[in-house]
Order: structure tokens, then C-alpha cells, then sequence
């Protein structure tokens, strides 16, 4: 692992929905021992409610979200720790608004195939982004330019091996 001051504030593990965010985040948070949290606990309760529904967010609707993650890592920042976090970050105006200007923030970008995630989302239980939202997801999706020196990792390997890569390109 490289010196603790060269590291990154924050990891935003990025996707569209289905391409393992949380559960990649989780597995590199216990390798890294960062503190972990889901992108999706920082969405107001109407936001849940609007994509349990199938309709897909605004960027009206966004924004609060953002607002609320970009804030838990300015407090991890003030207390010097580095965290782990997901969040879809489609667009590049939504990445923007999560590094809030700060270069220590890095976003490691889940890339696969819209047929495998679709797979994947078929066979998830209990999740209140339905399937039917994956094709906004992939229209709303920015890749991140080379600019963004994001770490782009495919997903399809199993979790502990993309979580092994991560590592070592962190």
C-alpha cells in the first residue's frame, strides 16, 4: 500500500446500478479498514420513493444527495481519515459536485456491459432501484475522461478479485 499521505481522502466507488458498487466498496472498505458507507443512505426518503416507483431521479432530485455525500467526506477530511463510499455518479457535473474541488478525492469506476448488469439486477432481491431503470442509467452515464484520473476496473471478475485490484491501484 502506498504512504498514508499520497492516499486519497475518499474512494467513490461509481456505477450504474447493479455493477456491484456496495458490495465491492464493503469488501475493499475491510481490506483498507476505511469506514464504509452506501451512497444510497444519504438519499432523502422522497428520492427512495421516486425510484421504488420506476421513475428516475432528477437532477433537482440529486443535488440534496450529492450535497450530503460531498459533506461526510469534508468531515472525514477535517479529521485526516479515508473513507469509502458509493455513489453512481453518472455524470460528470455529479463527480464534480462530489470532489467539491478537492483532488484527494479518486472514483473508481465499475465498467461492464449492459447485458451482464442486467443479468445481475434480475436476480437481486429486496432493492428499491428496479430493473426497468437501467436503460436511464446508461443513457445518463458519462464515462470518466482520463482528466478525472478515475481507476476504471471491470466488473467481471468475482468481488474479491476487482477489490484486489483496486487495492493495488490505489
Amino acid at each position: 500500500m502506498p504512504d498514508e499521505k499520497s492516499l486519497p481522502t475518499a474512494l467513490i466507488v461509481m456505477g450504474v446500478s447493479g455493477s456491484g458498487k456496495s458490495t465491492i466498496a464493503e469488501i475493499l472498505a475491510g481490506r483498507l479498514g476505511w469506514p464504509f458507507r452506501d451512497g444510497d443512505e444519504f438519499h432523502p426518503p422522497a428520492n427512495v420513493a421516486k425510484m421504488h416507483a420506476g421513475m428516475p431521479l432528477t437532477d433537482e432530485d440529486r443535488w440534496p444527495w450529492l450535497a450530503a455525500i460531498a459533506a461526510w467526506i469534508a468531515e472525514a477530511r477535517e479529521k485526516g481519515e479515508h473513507v469509502i463510499v458509493t455513489s453512481s455518479a453518472l455524470r460528470r457535473v455529479y463527480r464534480d459536485a462530489l470532489r467539491d474541488g478537492h483532488g484527494d478525492v479518486r472514483f473508481v469506476f465499475l465498467e461492464g456491459s449492459k447485458d451482464l448488469i442486467a443479468t445481475r439486477l434480475a436476480k437481486r432481491k429486496n432493492h428499491f432501484m428496479p430493473p426497468s431503470l437501467l436503460d436511464s442509467q446508461f443513457a445518463t452515464l458519462e464515462p470518466p475522461g482520463a482528466d478525472e484520473a478515475p481507476l476504471t476496473v471491470s466488473i467481471g471478475p468475482v468481488p474479491d478479485e476487482i477489490a484486489a485490484v483496486i487495492e493495488k491501484l490505489i
